[in-house]
C-alpha cells in the first residue's frame, strides 16, 4: 500500500522534479563518500596540527604558579628585549627571503631555459646540500667567514682589504648562513613553475613586436608568480623559527624568537611563556600570510581589469 501510495506521489510530480530530487541524492552520496575518502587525513590533521596548536595556546595561559593569567602576553609588551628579539625575526626572515629572489629567480631561470639533461645536472648541485646536515653546513660557514677565514684571507692577499672583514657572528654571517640554506626551498617551486610556463606565449609576444626584455617583463614574469609566491611563503615561513644557524653564526648578538622560546622552556622551564611566544608568532605569521595573499588576490584583479 505504501509502494503504491509512494508511486502515485511520484507520479503527480513534474519529471523536472524528479530529476532534481534524483540529483540531490546523487550529490548526497558523492558528498559522504567523499567525506569518507577524506576522513583519515581531516583526522590527522586534526591530531597533529589542530590538537598541538589547541594544547599551546591553553597552556600559555598559565603563568608560573599555575594559575590562569594573561601575565604571558603582557610580558611581550612590557619588555623591550621582546620586541626587539620580535623585530629582529622578522628583520632577518624579510632579508634573508629577499636575498633568496635576487639570487634564485636568476638561478631558477637559467635552469629553466637549459636543455632538459643539463637542467637535471644542474639541479643535482641545488639539491646537493639537503645531503649535509644543516649544523655541518653552518660550522663551514663559520669557518668560511671567520676573521682568519677563507674569505678574508682571500681578500687580503689580493691587497682588496687591510683588515679583516666581520663576516661572521652577527647580522651579516646569519644572513649569509640562512640565505645558503634556504636558497633550494625557492629555486625548487619556481623551477617547477618556469618550466610549466608555454614557449608559444614568448613566440606570439615575440612576433607582435616585443623585445625580449619586454616578453620577459609582461609575459614570463607574470606567469612565473605563483611559483615565486610560493617559495617566498616557503622560504619566509621557515625563517621565522629557524633555531640552528642563527644562534651558531649570530654568536649571541642575533637573538631569534626561536632561541627567547627555547631559553623559556629550557633554561628558565617556564612552557607557559614559552607557549605564548609561539601563539604570538603564529598568529602574526598567519596575518602577514593573509596580507601577502590579499595583495596577490588584488594584483591579479587589477591585471585582469587592465585587460
Amino acid at each position: 500500500m505504501s509502494t503504491g501510495s509512494a508511486s502515485l506521489d511520484d507520479a503527480g510530480k513534474p519529471d523536472g522534479v524528479l530529476n532534481a530530487d534524483a540529483l540531490s541524492a546523487d550529490a548526497r552520496r558523492q558528498a559522504l563518500g567523499l567525506l569518507a575518502l577524506l576522513s583519515p587525513g581531516l583526522f590527522l590533521v586534526f591530531a597533529v596540527i589542530i590538537v598541538p596548536i589547541g594544547w599551546l595556546f591553553w597552556l600559555s595561559l598559565f603563568d608560573e604558579t599555575g594559575q590562569l593569567s594573561l601575565a604571558n602576553y603582557a610580558r611581550f609588551f612590557e619588555q623591550a628585549s621582546y620586541i626587539k628579539t620580535f623585530a629582529t625575526t622578522f628583520k632577518v626572515a624579510f632579508v634573508v627571503t629577499g636575498a633568496c629572489v635576487l639570487f634564485g629567480y636568476p638561478l631558477a631561470y637559467m635552469l629553466s631555459q637549459l636543455p632538459r639533461r643539463a637542467a637535471s645536472i644542474c639541479l643535482i648541485f641545488v639539491i646537493l646540500p639537503f645531503w649535509t646536515s644543516v649544523l655541518v653546513r653552518t660550522y663551514a660557514w663559520l669557518v668560511i667567514l671567520q676573521r682568519k677565514g677563507l674569505i678574508n684571507n682571500w681578500l687580503i692577499d689580493l691587497g682588496l682589504i687591510g683588515q679583516p672583514l666581520p663576516l661572521a657572528n652577527n647580522f651579516a654571517g646569519v644572513v649569509i648562513g640562512m640565505t645558503h640554506i634556504m636558497l633550494p626551498f625557492l629555486v625548487l617551486p619556481l623551477y617547477a613553475s618556469m618550466k610549466t610556463i608555454d614557449q608559444d606565449c614568448l613566440r606570439a609576444g615575440m612576433n607582435l613586436g616585443a623585445s625580449p626584455a619586454a616578453t620577459f617583463r609582461q609575459v614570463f614574469f607574470p606567469l612565473s608568480l605563483p611559483g615565486l609566491a610560493s617559495g617566498v611563503v616557503i622560504v619566509f615561513v621557515l625563517c621565522l623559527g629557524f633555531f640552528v644557524t642563527p644562534a651558531l653564526m649570530g654568536g649571541g648578538k642575533v637573538i631569534m624568537w626561536a632561541m627567547r622560546m627555547e631559553q623559556a622552556t629550557s633554561l628558565y622551564s617556564n612552557w607557559g611563556a614559552g607557549a605564548a611566544l609561539g601563539v604570538v608568532l603564529l598568529a602574526v605569521t598567519l596575518a602577514l600570510l593573509g596580507l601577502f595573499q590579499w595583495l596577490l588576490g588584488a594584483r591579479a584583479t587589477g591585471v585582469w581589469s587592465r585587460r
